[in-house]
């Protein structure tokens, strides 16, 4: 595959993203799925714990992670729903998606809040219907495939949660159960319907939106609060740190913007990650090589193709059928690790969290399929050289997938068709027809930030 650096128009940009919210429809198809996946599991009841880092399992099902504080949800194989509060979040009971009694717990509020409750927290759980011999699923955050350990007696709870469980039910069984949302073939939220994709659509595509700010602005001189301004997304959460960094990263520790001066020549860094997706740019402040430092002035062909090709390459294989393992082997292919030093997975599953899990590892068997949310992932490290990156996701949509987006959120449709467009008729990148772009900037890397009119492409022919 050739890749060229070449006159390139920039792509479509939109800045009428508008929120799009989840439906009754979408909260009550997640509660059915998690009762089946329940049942299927052979469980009593599932104890999904969260804070405000960790929450969107348990947002799965309220629509809501819990603020400031910690939080749990205790969920019946019957369908009944009890939510365990602390002082700051007892009042987003009656908000919740799914209808739930409430409970106030104070021991997930702030150090040294009031502890107004003579109940202990295992008195607190048996109010919540927890007892003695039941099985129940442990959910946190995360899904543990480490080798070499016994993945079912590892749990991401808090220990004084996890201790008032044991206590509970001493003949009965805590499992880990995370995998119900979580696992890379089969997880819940790995699944999205057209609704979620509609309502992370406008994360994704703001995120694009004000990471293209930045791409405009970019000059020697600006400082990286200045740029960083520009990544302002209408109050959304940011789901990952945001980065706009120029020159050496995270000296003294630092790994937010400041006031440190955009230098020709100097690597450079932007990210901003919302509900949906993140777009993420790594290259240099330059116009040509000859402005970049003597030993790095073979950066295009050391960097910056070899990455663009792999990113190309991902962007076309990626599709409905495809295997985990079969996208992990054609970026090895065209991208040896050993030469490029990348150790994460090259892609993942994306929505409330940046990286929800990933499909993408050696001989992975998950099959790709309709309705997941997609994240291209690649970071090659080269010593010496400033890094490459064009990170943006996609979604996988069959025909009727794409006929339900078109007939009822026709603007989201319209913005994913008009970057299919771009990235095939002016960047060249082949796209399967189920591959909808979330992000406006998807495909799309200028290597060198100053020079606005050129951007890498697949060669034609």
């Amino acid at each position: 595959m050739n890749i060229v650096l070449t006159q390139t128009p920039p792509p479509p940009r939109f800045d009428s993203y508008r929120p799009v919210n989840l439906t009754e429809k979408t909260m009550e198809e997640h509660r059915r799925k998690v009762l089946l996946k329940m049942e299927e599991a052979r469980l009593d009841a599932l104890v999904l714990y969260a804070d405000r880092e960790h929450g969107s399992n348990f947002a799965y099902l309220t629509g809501f992670e819990p603020r400031f504080e910690e939080a749990a949800l205790v969920l019946h194989r019957k369908g009944e729903c009890f939510l365990l509060l602390g002082n700051e979040n007892l009042k987003m009971a009656q908000h919740s998606r799914i209808q739930a009694l409430p409970l106030h717990v104070p021991h997930f509020s702030l150090p040294c809040q009031p502890m107004e409750t003579e109940f202990t927290l295992p008195q607190l759980l048996g109010q919540a219907g927890l007892g003695d011999f039941m099985r129940i699923g442990c959910v946190g955050w995360k899904y543990f495939t480490a080798r070499g350990e016994e993945q079912g007696q590892l749990f991401d709870l808090p220990a004084f949660l996890l201790d008032a469980l044991r206590q509970i039910t001493p003949h009965g069984a805590l499992v880990p159960a995370a995998g119900i949302f979580l696992h890379p073939a089969d997880g819940l939220r790995t699944r999205v319907n057209a609704n979620e994709i509609a309502h992370y659509e406008y994360g994704a595509g703001l995120a694009s939106h004000c990471v293209g700010q930045v791409l405009d602005t970019v000059a020697p001189g600006k400082t990286e609060r200045e740029l960083a301004a520009l990544l302002s997304p209408d109050g959304q959460p940011v789901n990952v740190t945001t980065i706009c960094a120029t020159g050496d990263r995270f000296t003294d520790a630092v790994v937010f913007p400041r006031d440190k001066r955009v230098t020709l020549g100097d690597k450079f860094s932007v990210t901003l990650g919302l509900r949906g997706g993140l777009t993420s740019r790594a290259a240099y402040v330059a116009k040509t090589e000859q402005d970049l430092p003597l030993p790095q002035r073979d950066y295009l062909t050391r960097v910056a193709i070899p990455y663009y090709r792999a990113a190309v390459t991902w962007l076309e294989t990626v599709g409905i059928g495809v295997t985990g393992g079969e996208l992990y082997d054609a970026i090895a292919r065209v991208l040896p690790k050993e030469e490029y030093h990348w150790v994460l997975n090259p892609g993942h599953y994306t929505g409330d969290d940046e990286w929800v899990t990933s499909p993408f590892f050696p001989s992975s068997p998950a099959v790709l399929g309709s309705g997941m949310l997609l994240q291209m992932d690649i970071l090659p490290g080269i010593p010496g050289y400033g890094g490459a990156n064009a990170e943006d996701g996609v979604a996988l949509c069959d025909q009727a997938l794409r006929e339900e987006l078109q007939r009822d959120y026709p603007e989201t449709f319209r913005r994913m068709q008009a970057r299919r467009r771009y990235m095939q008729q002016v960047l060249g990148i082949r796209l399967k027809e189920e591959v909808l772009p979330m992000s406006d900037l998807c495909g799309y890397l200028r290597p060198y930030l100053l020079d606005r009119d050129r951007a890498l492409q697949k060669a034609r022919g």
